[in-house]
């Protein structure tokens, strides 16, 4: 090998050590991410326009709700414990609209990991993976899911306050996604290799 190779093959190995290097840290501040933020999941009982404008209705009454439920929650562990001790009174109102549009579907609720893509809303980006959420399932749930984050409070406030959440390093990813593009895209495809992984052996 000449010493042209052999300083070409140097540069490209320092290349993919400084990318691994900064991916490791890119995914600690992914895993942070992840590790404080509470989700909403509601998944419709089709995607028929009935069923999606239903879906929308009880939305509209869980995020009611949760105004007064997670006003006061100062973390993440706060708004799973205000979201379980309330979990009853979620369902409760979630039946209600729908008996009152004419609909017999059940419901079921729970606190569970739900696996997300990476999200995309007009101030902020949520990199891809498994996320802690309450979810709400309409009849078979086999429809288009509609999703929000309870904590910090999107769901409930116009703005998020993730500055208070999040160290540094984590915010600048929530905040400045453009600056993070193509790991974002690196991070959400190793997420859903590592999803469809767990499926096999599920």
């Amino acid at each position: 090998m000449n010493k042209q190779k052999t300083l070409e093959l140097s540069i490209l190995c320092g290349l993919i050590f400084t990318l691994l290097l900064s991916m490791a840290g890119f995914d600690a501040g992914c895993a942070e991410i992840r590790q404080k933020v509470f989700r909403l999941h509601i998944l419709a009982n089709s995607d028929s326009a009935e069923d999606q404008a239903l879906k929308i209705k009880v939305r509209d009454e869980i995020l009611r709700l949760s105004d007064g439920i997670f006003s006061a929650s100062a973390n993440k562990e706060e708004a799973i414990s205000a979201a379980r001790e309330h979990l009853d009174d979620f369902l409760s109102a979630a039946k209600s609209v729908i008996a009152k549009n004419g609909c017999d579907y059940t419901v079921k609720g729970e606190i569970t990991p739900c696996y997300f893509n990476t999200r995309v809303y007009e101030k902020f980006t949520l990199p891809a993976g498994y996320y802690d959420a309450l979810r709400i399932i309409i009849g078979k749930g086999a429809g288009h899911n509609w999703w929000c984050v309870l904590f910090p409070k999107v769901c409930i406030s116009a703005s998020a306050d993730f500055h208070e959440t999040l160290s540094e390093p984590s915010e600048k990813i929530v905040s400045e996604p453009n600056e993070y593009e193509v790991r974002l895209k690196i991070v959400e495809i190793c997420e859903n290799a590592r999803k469809k992984i767990n499926s096999w052996f599920s």
